[in-house]
């Protein structure tokens, strides 16, 4: 719920900038925390992968795919807000912010589906007994699943 939420907000504050009921301010804050995102997060994600699947953590390894996610959500962030502060664009910030709750709805329609092809924390597909490091499904991915990868 709280993507769809999210999504909600977002669209109504972006909407009153877009039709001029209040125009979107420029922000130095939000511009470097957007930029040291953009350059944390892809190393964060690369790090929490592998040492998910060595540990047999799906949360861990799941988590890396969102992190993953909140990269290219910090890119569309920073995108729109240097193009506002920078060049005076001030549909750009909430032309941006409309992608990110349209990212925000798919992902909740994926999250309400159980799209996620991995096995919920504490459930795994190995056979009790079996060491995940011996195995092939080390995240606990269902059969077929390409979810480790």
């Amino acid at each position: 719920m709280s993507f769809f939420a999210l999504a909600a907000f977002v669209s109504v504050d972006a909407s009153r900038s877009l039709v001029g009921s209040r125009e979107a301010e420029s922000s130095l804050t939000g511009i470097v925390l957007a930029a040291v995102s953009l350059a944390v997060m892809p190393f964060l994600s690369a790090a929490q992968r592998p040492a998910g699947r060595e540990l047999g953590a799906t949360s861990a390894v799941t988590d890396s795919k969102q992190t993953l996610l909140c990269t290219c959500l910090s890119a569309v962030l920073l995108a729109g807000l240097v193009a506002n502060a920078v060049f005076g664009l001030p549909w750009a910030d909430p032309t941006a912010a409309l992608v990110i709750a349209g990212i925000a709805v798919k992902e909740g329609r994926e999250a309400w589906r159980g799209d996620g092809c991995c096995a919920p924390a504490g459930l795994s597909t190995l056979e009790a007994g079996t060491d995940p490091a011996e195995s092939a499904d080390t995240c606990s991915c269902a059969p077929g699943c390409g979810c480790c990868n």
